[in-house]
């Protein structure tokens, strides 16, 4: 039977790579390294403690432990005794955290200690926790908690039960960022990780001799998995537009970052710091995801690296992820001047093996894939994926599931939330969110298309399309978030009225609010709350009557 375990990656790369450095991070306030033969020998170490404190294959486990080497061992430990790994950002707030925790209904907790204390406090949510096994000691003191049992390594690792994962088999929950309501569980199949790894090294060419600086820690376990170095940027992870870009500058020039994955809100302070100083970073390879990527952002990063480096901005959710990516030339010299006249965001072709289906939208439940309405080249619709990274469900919500999921001859396609189309060159636009759609008297709106229309003011940082009144027959409102003060705001409205009324998307506009600084998603710091932004301009907005 084929292993599909991808703590199974690990042991390959430490095999091949030994005492090649695979980790970089703080540990308390020093650096520290780790080679690969070292982090399989801690994996292995942690796995041997996790099975001798009760672990077993199947179990839910929820990971509470910062970005470190403690964080990467221990999931590749719990990915090779086959339990269940659940991650959940913690910069949620405490509401959805306490949420989401109780919806998966975790086996075990293993945390920081603020962590544990956190499960002693607010209790019902972790009522089905049976053992709690703390990393890191007590800040008063009092024992250092989890350890791996590396001098018993060689020994606990041959006692160990071995576990082949299947192609289904689940191998972890992720939850969703929540822009468009409550965060989601996703189940994550070894399968899926497999076929992510290998749509990363065949597509991108990352490997061995490649040195990675995630901005989204997760995603530095896959470095480890391909052979490439991890850097852990000194950055806090839920707060990716406050990166301090000295200190992310500084690990990139210094361990020779070969490629890097961040929100563009990372990559927008950082090229802004890099310009200002005339730094060219040695980066070869810079992906931007989780929201639209602006072609004056990508023109701007092109600036801080080497005349060779390539730029994407891949497109994907957290239920299917990859989905399609493009390159930052195409953008500049193609794609990006029809995004400022309102065409949307291209975000590219598909992956190898992703199909990518345009269908018509629906409010309720497509049960099966001959109940759709596929739409022509060019036509907006719903966007529709097929493929080996797409998830099959969301944990213990069969309601979400099956309005998620479309059955079909081949197992299922997943409605990926989103609407766009597909242009004559087989390049896939993405025009907004479906949820966030305005439906006025003269039609429906699309969000990033006609955003981009106000976007091109120079005292806009960003701009959101928000709709008002009844669902069926809305009143769309462009609210704007400043580049700095604006010292006459019915001026900026009259100026904003203007770009309106050049383009038939967005001429019916007549209402515009000024927002100070826009809510924003915790995972990537990009993706717009438009629903906030909705219900603080219906407090300024008087509609009329009737």
């Amino acid at each position: 039977m084929a292993d599909y375990n991808i703590a199974t990656s690990l042991r390959h790369s430490a095999e091949a790579l030994g005492e090649t450095v695979a980790l970089t991070a703080l540990q308390g306030r020093q650096w520290r390294q780790w080679t690969f033969a070292e982090l399989r020998r801690n994996s292995d170490g942690f796995a041997a403690a996790l099975h001798g404190e009760g672990v077993r294959q199947g179990d839910r486990v929820m990971l509470m432990v910062r970005p470190s080497m403690e964080f990467f061992c221990l999931t590749f430990a719990l990915f090779q005794l086959g339990a269940v790994v659940i991650l959940i950002d913690p910069g949620m707030g405490y509401r959805n955290l306490l949420r989401c925790i109780g919806s998966v209904r975790p086996d075990i907790l293993i945390g920081i200690p603020k962590a544990i204390l956190f499960s002693r406090l607010f209790r019902p949510p972790f009522a089905t926790v049976r053992r709690r096994i703390r990393v890191g000691g007590w800040p008063w003191g009092g024992g250092k908690g989890l350890a791996p049992s590396c001098e018993h390594s060689r020994e606990h690792r041959d006692n160990l039960p071995a576990y082949q994962a299947r192609e289904t088999d689940l191998a972890a929950i992720i939850f969703t960022t929540g822009s468009t309501g409550p965060p989601k569980g996703v189940e994550y199949t070894h399968g899926i990780f497999h076929a992510q790894l290998q749509l990363i090294r065949e597509y991108y060419g990352i490997g061995p001799g490649d040195v990675d600086q995630p901005g989204f820690p997760l995603f530095g376990l896959f470095a480890a998995a391909l052979g490439a170095k991890a850097v852990i940027p000194d950055m806090d992870p839920t707060r990716p537009a406050q990166v301090d870009p000295v200190k992310f500058v500084r690990t990139l020039l210094e361990h020779g970052v070969t490629y890097s994955f961040g929100s563009p809100a990372i990559w927008n302070v950082v090229s802004r710091h890099c310009l200002d100083r005339g730094i060219v970073l040695p980066v070869r390879k810079v992906l931007m995801a989780g929201a639209p990527v602006s072609g004056e952002l990508v023109e701007r990063v092109q600036r801080i690296l080497p005349k060779d480096a390539q730029i994407f901005t891949p497109y994907g959710a957290t239920e299917s992820l990859p989905v399609a990516s493009i390159e930052g030339r195409e953008i500049v010299e193609q794609t990006w001047p029809l995004t400022r006249i309102g065409r949307g965001a291209c975000v590219g072709r598909a992956f190898p093996g992703i199909e990518i289906r345009i269908v018509e939208p629906v409010e309720g439940l497509i049960g099966a894939w001959q109940e759709a309405r596929e739409l022509q080249p060019g036509e907006i619709g719903e966007i529709v994926v097929r493929g080996p990274v797409v998830t099959r469900a969301y944990a213990n919500n069969r309601e979400e599931t099956e309005r998620a999921k479309i059955v079909d001859e081949a197992g299922f396609r997943h409605r990926m939330g989103d609407m766009g189309y597909v242009d004559e060159h087989g390049r896939l636009w993405f025009c907004g969110r479906k949820a966030h759609r305005v439906h006025t008297a003269k039609g429906v709106m699309h969000t990033v298309c006609c955003e981009a229309i106000f976007n091109e003011h120079p005292l806009v940082r960003r701009s959101a399309l928000v709709g008002l009144g009844d669902s069926a027959l809305q009143t769309p409102v462009i609210v704007v978030e400043p580049v700095g003060r604006v010292a006459n705001q019915e001026q900026l409205f009259h100026e904003l009225r203007g770009l309106a009324l050049a383009n038939p998307l967005t001429a019916s506009i007549e209402h515009f609010l000024v927002h100070p600084s826009f809510p924003v998603d915790i995972r990537h710091n990009a993706k717009i709350f438009r629903e906030k932004l909705a219900d603080w301009a219906a407090k300024r907005v008087q509609l009329p009557c009737g």
